[in-house]
């Protein structure tokens, strides 16, 4: 068999759907054989770590949410199939009876490129902290006191809090999982 062209398409999902819409997808190509026609279904995502009672929590957030890639050889068949999807609503950019437009080249290598990129980055943590917010310490030694957020230093995940010991105020530098949200 010729290799067929394949280009990159945008399918837009039920947001929050996207895995389950991909798995369907992915299900449905291998039932039918299509895999010859189809490289790649992709849900661009990236590791975040955020900081909950104390702990460090890896969770996969979706870079595009609603949408899925899609590496194809677009056919009708294809097309049909992939819209009737449950939980796919089309393809991004497509005109009223008209076919879906590829994505250019340099756009999937950006989306790509960035995929790739967010893998080789280092753990990222969203800080939950802001100024003047009220905290209580619940690691190390002055665990128990509340006091207010002066300064974050984003790049070394500490904070400065301000905290009242025997009714003077004392700054304290503490690690992001030394504090909670009161």
């Amino acid at each position: 068999m010729n290799e067929v062209t394949k280009k990159w398409y945008v399918v837009r999902a039920a947001g929050g759907k996207e895995k389950k819409a991909k798995e369907y997808i992915d299900n449905e190509i291998k039932r039918l054989k299509l895999e010859d026609y189809v490289s790649q279904v992709l849900i661009p995502t990236e590791k975040i770590y955020q900081i909950k009672n104390g702990k460090k929590i890896s969770k996969e957030r979706i870079f595009y949410p609603g949408y899925i890639l899609i590496e194809v050889a677009l056919t009708a068949e294809i097309q049909h199939l992939i819209r009737n999807v449950t939980h796919v609503s089309g393809f991004l950019g497509e005109t009223k009876g008209g076919l879906p437009v590829p994505l250019r080249q340099s756009e999937v290598n950006r989306i790509l490129g960035k995929v790739d990129e967010l893998i080789d980055r280092e753990e990222e943590i969203i800080t939950p902290f802001f100024t003047g917010e009220a905290v209580k310490v619940v690691d190390g030694p002055f665990n128990g006191f509340n006091g207010t957020i002066e300064e974050i230093s984003e790049d070394k995940k500490k904070l400065k809090v301000m905290v009242k010991i025997f009714g003077r105020k004392t700054l304290l530098e503490l690690n992001f999982v030394q504090v909670e949200k009161e």
